[in-house]
């Protein structure tokens, strides 16, 4: 992390947990939290599908769902996991032969609700297909497509509703002896999400899946997830991680990403520290930092930068930052390696300057 250090006040004790795999990728016990999307394109258009795939996977995914609702959608399956390297999930929903089918095409991971594919015969049947194909499985509970006898028990969608139907379909799985899979319990309410998932985490100990169903668009569905999913990290709680927005599923995986390091779990990327600049500024700050973002997105490795407008704050951000820009006045500022000055760097170059370092940094750090 350069020269950024973990401090008790800020360091977080995940739950714990058993260990899955999805395809290559850990899931629980003490792996990374994993960053997922999932594709809107058709999944029979495979061209499609796996460019999308990809593109996720260039922005950092480590799991992508894909839907598989009929059997030309399964058949499609076995050709996009072969042109693609990162884990595939099959979302399954009521047709327990796709779940079969995806499972024989390659899928890394099925998504059902065990409940509702016809009963524990048809359980074992997915089962045994996931057993002898290497998958995993995770179950999906949405306060909007809870049983109907639980909407009967409880009268409307509720935490508690939520937590009985994650544990009935889990009690599913280990009955046929099968417990590589992980749970999630998702709302568009995050109330009840949080909540759901803190009951959850205490009567079980799967790995869990978080996300804040139906989130909205790019901007409320960020602040949504935030809020939701980030008070659940902090707490320790979650292994996966879905940022529902209604947005290029690209922007899912950067926001996905964005919240870890903001909490310290995950350093992918360049971490832009940055004011909201004022009238001491002695360049654009947020023209400045909207072309960084853009010029330094390629980039994967840990590496974190200070971007201020003036020497009001700037020098103290720079000493805990990789690397640091500090405006000054008559056209130049001073930048920083490590937290040391290396010299000052005219309005005109800065952005050059600190596109050159930040990729020099990333160059040392994978031993490039």
């Amino acid at each position: 992390m350069g020269i950024e250090h973990i401090r008790p006040w800020r360091h977080i004790e995940r739950r714990k947990c058993r260990q899955i795999m999805v395809g290559k990728v850990p899931v629980g016990g003490d792996a990374p939290i994993a960053v997922q999307s999932m594709t809107n394109t058709l999944t029979t258009d495979v061209a499609a599908t796996v460019a999308q795939v990809r593109g996720l996977e260039e922005a950092g995914a480590d799991i992508v769902r894909v839907s598989v609702p009929d059997p030309e959608s399964a058949k499609a399956m076995h050709d996009i996991v072969r042109e693609v390297s990162v884990p595939l999930v099959a979302d399954i929903h009521f047709h327990y032969k796709r779940g079969i089918e995806a499972a024989e095409a390659g899928a890394a991971c099925l998504r059902i609700n065990p409940g509702n594919i016809g009963g524990q015969h048809r359980v074992k049947e997915v089962v045994a297909a996931a057993r002898d194909h290497g998958c995993s499985i995770r179950i999906g509970v949405n306060a909007g497509s809870l049983e109907k006898e639980l909407l009967e028990k409880y009268g409307e969608p509720c935490p508690d509703a939520m937590v009985e139907s994650a544990l009935m379909h889990a009690r599913m799985l280990l009955d046929e002896n099968f417990d590589e899979f992980k749970i999630s319990v998702k709302a568009s309410d995050m109330f009840m999400t949080a909540a759901a998932y803190h009951q959850l985490a205490d009567a079980i100990d799967c790995p869990l899946h978080l996300g804040i169903t139906e989130a909205g668009g790019t901007r409320i569905g960020t602040v949504k997830s935030s809020i939701g999913m980030g008070s659940l990290l902090w707490a320790g709680i979650g292994d996966t991680i879905r940022v529902s927005l209604s947005a290029d599923p690209v922007e899912e995986i950067k926001v996905g990403f964005d919240m870890l390091k903001s909490l310290g779990l995950r350093t992918r990327g360049v971490n832009i520290i940055s004011c909201p600049s004022c009238a001491r500024q002695g360049f654009d700050v947020i023209k400045t930092v909207q072309i960084l973002e853009e010029r330094l997105a390629h980039i994967s490795e840990p590496i974190s930068l200070s971007i201020i407008g003036c020497v009001v704050n700037g020098p103290g951000e720079a000493m805990y930052t990789d690397i640091g820009f500090t405006g000054g006045s008559a056209g130049y500022g001073m930048m920083y390696h490590a937290g040391k000055k290396t010299g000052k760097t005219d309005n005109d170059d800065m952005v050059e300057d600190i596109v050159k370092q930040v990729e020099e940094r990333a160059r040392v750090l994978r031993g490039a």
